[in-house]
């Protein structure tokens, strides 16, 4: 069993910057995957930023690129979002999730997740 916590959703103004951070408890001895999803209201959840358990490989959604970063701090059992450069588009329930496997989180799914936070980008 792994729990998912996230912080740090807020509202802020097209163009501006925030960091998600998600702290993990439970099993974190397993080597898992981590990384975000994104839901917005009346659409899909979307696959957003992967990364392996030991930060070798990353992953990205096209509509990311450039602009968010994925990183862990794994002695602190902690996984972190950077979102620069933020558009109005980005507006979403943010979710922490984790896998052993890191396709299935690119491919959208996940065996754990955390409750979401939201971010609300104004223009």
């Amino acid at each position: 069993q792994v729990q998912l916590v996230e912080s740090g959703g807020r509202s802020v103004q097209a163009g501006g910057s925030l960091r998600l951070s998600c702290a993990a408890s439970g099993r974190t001895s397993t080597a898992y995957s981590m990384g975000w999803f994104r839901q917005a209201p009346g659409k899909n959840r979307e696959f957003v930023a992967a990364q392996t358990w030991d930060g070798g490989v990353t992953h990205y959604a096209d509509s990311v690129k450039g602009r968010f970063t994925i990183s862990r701090n794994n002695a602190k059992n902690a996984v972190y979002l950077q979102m620069n450069n933020l558009k109005s588009e980005d507006t979403a329930v943010y979710y922490c999730v984790a896998d052993v496997v890191t396709q299935d989180i690119r491919a959208g799914k996940a065996d754990y997740w955390g409750q979401g936070t939201q971010v609300t980008v104004s223009s």
